[in-house]
């Protein structure tokens, strides 16, 4: 039998079952969604009238009637200067939702060594493994290897809308008699939230100027037509790893490469032959731009020698030693006098303490693998401001927690 059009107003097709489990795992999406958002101020109007809200979303997406709402777009500056469109709380859940279920249909088919927006991997693991795979292809130091490391240019403003969904389509298809939810559903929404235009009627949150520095091939607003995925997204970065998944497994299998690893479209190859390795790039580059028209950042080429060590995802890894790159260092000092100039200029407010716990535990997270324990003690006890020591307390110098006292009143600067 042939795949019915998954696009039609087809609301027989839906029982009271269908329906009940459709809105428990809207639920579910919830919950996930508001893990570190739920005072902010989207977050709260949605939970104000909660079941209403997740049962109308429920019906949307039945009789097809979702449609996503404008997104808050701004500039961030830290890691890097990067342009991040913020959807609407309600589309968020959506976007759990979509993960929740696909998600478990595409683990089965990456890479182990695909890093990013993946449960038990993520950059620590990333980094666990390159310095792995420099010990196995050195043999313990003993061997000469090479390292290439390499990025794609404007990676997220360059993916092909209609290639993207095509690839998820054929794949959810491919899997469909192992699947446990309503596909037709489901791959609807997926196409609303791929070809969804979030610079239509978004909120400009900012100045002009803050886009000042901002390469084009990192905006959507300059973005080729039908391309473009917004950062900030749960499912851009889904969709990210989907999108190179085919070019994960071309290079360990085609390539012969053993020891690769990729988070996002940051991809590192290891291999022996310093030749070889360096015949690669040619042939990753021709790949790239013949299947699903990416091209290679041609200022972000690193090849060396591994003695020479690799700067991967916010560490360094040299022989016998891993540590945090001055870059992260830098970072970790700006945002700590960012928020020490925020607590003395005024109160900071709820969405400001989560911010402020969103962006000290980025980088604790990071620190706490590496031995970084004088580092944190010092960022926390010496160069933090008193006012948010009053309101926070760190667990074991790895964790940020907002105490409970901080959301019934305030109290006098210090």
């Amino acid at each position: 039998m042939g795949f019915i059009q998954p696009f039609m107003h087809q609301p027989n097709l839906f029982s009271t079952i269908n329906k009940e489990k459709i809105t428990t795992d809207l639920f579910q999406a919830y919950f996930d969604a508001r893990k570190n958002k739920r005072n902010t101020i989207n977050a709260l109007a949605f939970e104000k009238h909660l079941e209403a809200n997740l049962f109308t979303l429920a019906n949307e997406i039945i009789e097809r009637k979702y449609t996503p709402k404008p997104s808050i777009c701004f500039i961030v500056d830290k890691p890097v200067k990067r342009e991040i469109f913020a959807a609407d709380f309600r589309d968020r859940v959506i976007h759990h939702f979509i993960y929740n279920y696909i998600s478990p249909v595409f683990e089965k088919i990456f890479i182990n060594d695909c890093y990013s927006c993946r449960v038990g991997k993520g950059t620590h693991y990333g980094i666990k493994r390159m310095n792995h795979f420099i010990l196995s292809c050195s043999q313990n130091y003993t061997k000469d290897c090479y390292i290439l490391k390499l990025d794609i240019k404007g990676y997220f403003m360059s993916i092909n809308k209609n290639q993207l969904f095509k690839l998820v389509k054929e794949e959810l298809l491919r899997q469909s008699l192992k699947i446990g939810f309503d596909l037709h559903l489901v791959l609807y929404l997926v196409k609303e939230t791929i070809f969804n235009d979030p610079r239509e009627n978004c909120i400009i949150k900012g100045k002009k100027t803050d886009w000042a520095g901002l390469p084009q091939t990192k905006s959507l607003f300059f973005a080729k037509a039908n391309c473009g995925l917004p950062i900030g997204n749960l499912t851009s970065q889904l969709f990210g790893n989907i999108y190179l998944n085919k070019f994960d497994h071309w290079v360990k299998h085609n390539l012969k490469i053993k020891h690769y690893g990729r988070y996002v479209d940051d991809f590192v190859l290891i291999h022996e032959n310093k030749d070889y390795l360096q015949s690669c790039i040619q042939q990753i580059s021709n790949y790239l731009k013949e299947t699903i028209a990416l091209k290679l950042h041609p200022d972000k080429i690193y090849f060396q020698h591994y003695s020479k060590g690799l700067k991967y995802i916010g560490a360094v890894i040299k022989p016998h030693r891993i540590y945090i790159a001055n870059r992260t260092k830098s970072n970790l000092h700006i945002a700590v006098n960012k928020q020490n100039l925020l607590a003395r200029s005024h109160k900071p407010d709820i969405e400001e303490q989560q911010a402020f716990q969103s962006s000290m535990n980025s980088y604790l997270g990071i620190m706490k693998h590496y031995k970084t324990y004088k580092l944190r003690k010092e960022m926390i006890f010496e160069n933090l401001s008193g006012w948010w020591l009053n309101y926070v307390y760190s667990f074991r110098l790895e964790k940020f927690v907002i105490k409970r006292k901080i959301h019934k009143q305030y109290y006098p600067l210090s």
